[in-house]
């Protein structure tokens, strides 16, 4: 764990604010935008997470390698009574 740093609330407008050194930023890769959560008493500031960035790039890249195929074979010999009787097509 990194040794705790100390700053003081810089003035706003209305709000209140730190200044993060660049070394800091660099390190917890914060960008842009940031998410703010409030735990108790403290404030834990991150990098947004973004769970679907580089998925078209990587669609593409499949598309290429005709790696896109599809996976689920259909045969009526995996079907059961149950597949037709209980749900509706």
């Amino acid at each position: 764990m990194s040794k705790a740093k100390r700053t003081k609330l810089i003035r706003i407008g209305n709000s209140r604010g730190i200044r993060i050194p660049k070394p800091i930023i660099e390190q917890s890769e914060l960008t842009d935008e940031v998410e703010l959560v409030v735990k108790g008493n403290q404030v834990i500031l991150s990098s947004v997470n973004h769970p679907r960035q580089g998925w078209g790039q990587a669609f593409r890249e499949m598309a290429e390698n005709y790696d896109d195929e599809l996976l689920e074979i259909r045969s009526s010999n995996l079907h059961s009574d149950w597949d037709e009787d209980e749900w509706t097509w």
